[in-house]
């Protein structure tokens, strides 16, 4: 730590975290503003759409989310991933990998 950044894990303002299904964050995260991390889906079936399904969201060590990033339920985020602002993750990033866009795919390794 530094004491320029003195927080292991910072959250920046407008956060949502609908945490049902299990939210884990590792040290040293930087989640940006407006950020949603959503553990919960509807069923696909139309005559249980209103029942859910609950599955958790793993974010890595020193893990960065840009500003208006949105993490679907079961996705795993490695260590040291950077989501680029406005991503939609709907699967698992690797390690040190940096991903973007809707959905979030895999831009550059770093």
């Amino acid at each position: 730590r530094s004491t320029l950044f003195p927080y292991t894990t910072l959250f920046r303002s407008g956060c949502k975290f609908q945490d049902q299904g299990g939210i884990f964050i590792d040290d040293d995260a930087l989640i940006g503003h407006n950020a949603t991390l959503c553990t919960l889906n509807h069923l696909p079936d139309p005559a249980q759409r209103a029942g859910m399904i609950a599955k958790p969201i793993h974010i890595g060590k020193r893990v960065w989310f840009g500003a208006n990033v949105t993490v679907l339920q079961g996705v795993t985020i490695g260590e040291n991933a950077i989501v680029a602002a406005g991503a939609v993750v709907t699967k698992d990033v690797p390690a040190n990998a940096i991903v973007g866009g809707v959905p979030a795919k895999v831009i550059k390794m770093i």
